[in-house]
């Protein structure tokens, strides 16, 4: 097999994910001195492109961690035993599917009212579960207001189970009652608090399911009517029905070794913005607002914030392996994706990385929200400063943030001020999708 058979087969193989249908002749192709140079130079990047995750660019020279010293470090302590929280996550040890390392999310509110914060933990089942039509149900429980909780799911409604990712907070209906929407592969799911304790899935009433594999959701309002929007993001264009062979491809592989396929090699779901409409269903406007995400990017974590201080809710949204979107609101139910101008769209080399959660903070007391974004491991987590007029800052390792997150896979993150001394701090969950890199020597 020649160069240009080669590089007519890594088209191919490339074909579907972000480089479009390829029809290229595999003979026939005049092969000029000055065209092999360009077909090699195409195959070293698609060699280095191989891989659910690629490998990332080193750090720059000189880069360095900043030590905190001469102040007391706040100092965490587990309490889940304690706090009688017993809810244990269906999970598969192998994850031979990226669906089952996806899931988990947990989401905070006082569904009661009660001015404590409550806790809904979202499960799924494993692929061989699923496919056997078994479920696992998420928990919701309630706060007891002395540093202890209890299981309220079968008595709060909560109990339509799907293969949940994680969701979002928001009165959709302003009736003073903070609803849930759960984001799920499949088929999303709206509850609506009915202010009693319970609630119940309005869902097919709403028009919110979207179908798709959803991943992110936030509520906001975005055109000022008064009623909460919706916009979730999804992953990719997984099935079922059709699973993706473990270790099949050249985009099944992680340093050498079979994992699970994606997200790279696997087909984007695109987005959805759904339009609340004021009396309790909603229509999605993605296509329309400019944010339904035509090229199939991966969506992860979405946030709304107004970067500029304007009045109008701005959408950010953290695409895995793919640039990230910053969604400027022009005010007429539009948006325009300005991410790669305002520098928020990859890292400062021009990497894209695997972005998945998002964090909103004003840490320099400026009045501009900050965001910080986390990555795949060998990949330094994001501090983009915001310098006010839709621009950005990386300023990732100058800040001390990027060098000791490498070794990690990064997921959840907050801005908090841990020590109530008036500046927000950092918190990052960490974890693997790859058990199987435990076999490798470097593990």
């Amino acid at each position: 097999m020649d160069l240009v058979d080669r590089f007519t087969e890594f088209l191919a193989i490339r074909g579907n994910a972000h480089f479009g249908e390829t029809n290229l002749p595999k003979k026939g192709l005049t092969r000029q001195p000055a065209q092999i140079l360009l077909i090699l130079l195409l195959l070293v990047r698609l060699a280095n492109a191989q891989g659910g995750h690629p490998q990332a660019p080193p750090p720059p020279p000189g880069a360095k961690s900043a030590k905190c010293s001469g102040r007391p470090i706040p100092q965490l302590e587990d309490i889940t035993a304690k706090a009688g929280i017993t809810f244990k996550h269906t999970a598969d040890p192998a994850k031979k599917y990226i669906v089952e390392s996806m899931s988990g999310g947990v989401i905070l509110l006082d569904y009661d009212r009660d001015g404590w914060l409550d806790i809904y933990f979202t499960n799924a089942p494993t692929v061989e579960m699923a496919v056997k039509g078994q479920q696992s149900r998420g928990a919701l429980y309630h706060n007891n207001q002395n540093g202890t909780f209890t299981d309220v799911t079968e008595k709060s409604g909560l109990t339509s189970p799907c293969f949940a990712m994680g969701g979002a907070v928001g009165d959709y209906d302003n009736d003073g009652w903070p609803d849930l929407y759960v984001t799920c592969l499949g088929g999303n799911i709206l509850y609506h608090n009915n202010g009693d304790g319970t609630f119940t899935d309005v869902t097919a009433k709403a028009g919110v399911a979207d179908g798709r594999w959803s991943a992110g959701a936030a509520f906001g309002d975005y055109d000022g009517d008064g009623f909460l929007d919706l916009m979730v993001t999804n992953y990719v264009d997984f099935h079922l029905d059709d699973l993706p062979g473990f270790g099949k491809s050249p985009n099944c592989k992680y340093r050498g070794i079979d994992v699970q396929c994606g997200p790279r090699g696997l087909k984007g779901a695109g987005d959805a913005l759904f339009h609340n409409n004021g009396d309790g269903t909603f229509r999605d406007v993605a296509r329309s607002a400019g944010v339904d995400d035509p090229n199939g990017y991966y969506g992860l974590g979405v946030v709304w914030a107004d970067f500029n201080n304007i009045g109008r809710p701005d959408i950010y949204v953290a695409n895995d392996s793919t640039p990230k979107f910053l969604y400027k609101n022009l005010g007429n139910g539009k948006f325009a994706d300005i991410g790669l101008e305002s520098g928020t769209a990859v890292s400062e080399d021009g990497s894209e990385q695997a972005s998945m959660g998002i964090a909103i903070g004003d840490y320099l007391h400026t009045g501009r929200p900050s965001l910080y974004v986390t990555n795949f491991s060998d990949e330094n987590d994001l501090l983009y400063r915001n310098d006010g007029n839709w621009n950005f800052t990386d300023v990732s390792y100058a800040s001390g943030v990027a060098l000791p997150s490498l070794p990690f896979v990064k997921w959840g993150t907050a801005f908090a001020d841990l020590d109530n001394d008036g500046w927000l701090d950092l918190i990052t969950v960490t974890g693997h999708v790859y058990p199987q890199v435990d076999a490798l020597p470097s593990a």
